[in-house]
């Protein structure tokens, strides 16, 4: 059995899942979808709620202090700078990293990770989307892998703080009716995660982190998508 670590914990003990790995996630914006499609799922938001009054205090001092915090790292970098321009090493590896960057766009294109989804509103992929909003309107989802589920975990509604102590589970989706894949896995890193469900349709996930728990529960593996996947369409839990 793998060792749980970091996030993985924290769904063991906040939501009480037997969690082999977890990660923060969020989606890009979803596009509109046909007025009668939308109205036949329940007309969900689809976008997530406004940013409270605090949130909204949180955001106008980072405003008011970030010229000074700019102006501090302006100064550092200057400093970084003249040193970097007397490394070749430093601009070897400068190279390097923007020759990664440019692989990793290419990858992402490649494997249409830049899109959402895969465009079928009426498949399962698309119908979970439609109902995203509708069950926490907090921008972002703790994504968590166990055994038995893909299960999505998020305060029920927008928090600018706590957003782990409010959390709760959203959706629960069996592992027979999605799986969730890297399809860069030993090809590129990346911050993208594909819900693959079990009609063919699909979702892109954004991780905080590049590489999550989830890309490196992935990494150990030895073989992606071993479990077949009956074809049945999946919604967010009521």
């Amino acid at each position: 059995m793998m060792r749980s670590t970091g996030l993985a914990k924290l769904a063991k003990t906040r939501l009480g899942l037997a969690a082999d790995c977890a990660a923060w996630c969020r989606i890009s914006k979803i596009p509109e979808p046909p007025a009668k499609v939308r109205e036949a799922a329940g007309g969900a938001p689809l976008r997530p709620a406004l940013m409270r009054p605090l949130g909204m205090l949180g955001v106008a001092l980072v405003g008011v202090l970030w010229p000074f915090g700019a102006l501090l790292a302006l100064l550092a970098s200057l400093e970084d700078l003249a040193e970097w321009l007397l490394s070749s090493k430093e601009r070897a590896r400068a190279r390097a990293r923007a020759l990664d960057k440019k692989g990793q766009k290419e990858a992402i294109k490649a494997h249409a990770l830049d899109q959402l989804f895969d465009g079928d509103w009426t498949a399962a992929a698309g119908q979970f989307l439609l109902r995203w909003y509708g069950h926490s309107s907090h921008p972002k989802r703790l994504l968590v892998l166990t055994p038995d589920h893909v299960v999505l975990a998020a305060p029920p509604k927008r928090v600018s703080v706590r957003q782990t102590e409010r959390m709760v589970v959203v959706a629960e989706i069996p592992v027979q009716e999605a799986r969730v894949e890297d399809p860069l896995l030993r090809i590129h890193p990346s911050d993208r995660l594909r819900v693959l469900f079990s009609d063919g349709s699909w979702l892109t996930v954004i991780t905080d982190e590049e590489p999550s728990e989830i890309h490196k529960y992935l990494m150990r593996l030895p073989r992606l998508g071993s479990t077949d996947a009956q074809r049945s369409p999946v919604l967010p839990r009521d």
